[in-house]
């Protein structure tokens, strides 16, 4: 090695060796257990897309035992995960939670059934069995739909359920609420046939998976904010484009994952993520308002708030 390939390997080392600054440590609570649905936060931390940005994050699943909310709200946790919806509400009970990047700016949720029933289109969903997830947009969303119908409560067989499909696959439910990333997925892998009703198609379509933090945070730490974003989208960006990798990366998160079936939901993300030309993470004022609009309708919120307050699209690039 020559002398001035020595120069440049001792100036790299002394480089290196010098201390940098030290990364952030902050936490991102997700909305869900780990699964393909978050699979741009766990990309953006394998890929070293947080580390670049001089970020330490630890991403930490969420589900009924860890509301994102009440989490990241309790003082401890930075970041969250939660639906749009759960913005608007928790806001509209004094909680300083601001939304700052949607992920899915179409809603997964859909009503589905067994193809052979036929029940194609909710007008068909008179007398029926129809499972109904109580107290949160999925029951919003439902009834939305039931509405479009033409129908109301008092014309279906309305079944309370949560999230064992056993009932759904055993024939005892006609209409089961779900995800189309999630239970349409396990329902074809154990060889049903399904038809699918997507709200969107009758004009229903709320923001989904929100990223949000505090209003302390982005009052006090607006870098880490802007660092963090930026990573995050960037994760997802790459999971859209890359999703066997994303699926691979996913599944080293849960013991019980398996690769086709998060593969699968990362493919069946992708057109959520992207419904449109617009980067994901973007916001609209359209969009929000018609939420809270809906929100207000169906009685979850008691009086409109300040929207302007309730997201910021700062840290998106809009």
């Amino acid at each position: 090695m020559n002398a001035r390939l020595l120069t440049a390997f001792a100036t790299v080392l002394a480089l290196l060796a010098l201390p940098g600054r030290a990364a952030d440590n902050v936490t991102v609570r997700l909305k869900w257990f780990n699964q393909a649905q978050f699979a741009g936060f766990y990309v953006a931390k394998e890929k070293g897309f947080y580390q670049a940005k001089g970020l330490d994050v630890a991403v930490q699943p969420g589900g009924p035992d860890f509301p994102a909310v009440q989490m990241v709200t309790g003082g401890n946790e930075q970041f969250g995960v939660t639906g749009a919806d759960q913005i608007l509400v928790a806001r509209s009970k004094g909680v300083p939670v601001v939304a700052i990047a949607v992920l899915y700016r179409k809603n997964p949720f859909v009503l589905f059934s067994m193809k052979q029933a036929g029940l194609d289109k909710p007008e068909k969903f008179r007398e029926k069995k129809i499972g109904v997830k109580l107290g949160g947009n999925e029951e919003l969303i439902y009834r939305a739909v039931l509405g479009k119908a033409g129908l109301s409560a008092k014309d279906v067989n309305e079944v309370p359920v949560k999230f064992d499909m056993t009932p759904f696959l055993a024939g005892q439910i006609d209409v089961w609420p779900g995800y189309a990333i999630n239970e349409v997925i396990t329902a074809r892998e154990k060889g049903f046939d399904v038809n699918i009703i997507w709200p969107s198609d009758y004009g229903i379509n709320l923001y989904a998976d929100t990223l949000f933090t505090t209003e302390k945070m982005l009052a006090e730490k607006p870098d880490v904010v802007q660092r963090f974003v930026a990573a995050t989208l960037q994760g997802w960006a790459y999971a859209a484009d890359h999703p066997e990798e994303a699926a691979k990366i996913t599944v080293k998160h849960g013991t019980k994952l398996t690769y086709a079936h998060e593969l699968a939901m990362m493919n069946e993300s992708i057109p959520l993520l992207r419904p449109d030309k617009q980067p994901i993470g973007s916001m609209q004022p359209a969009a929000w308002a018609a939420l809270q609009e809906f929100l207000l309708k169906g009685g979850f919120m008691k009086e409109a708030i300040a929207l302007d307050k309730a997201y910021t699209s700062k840290y998106v690039g809009q």
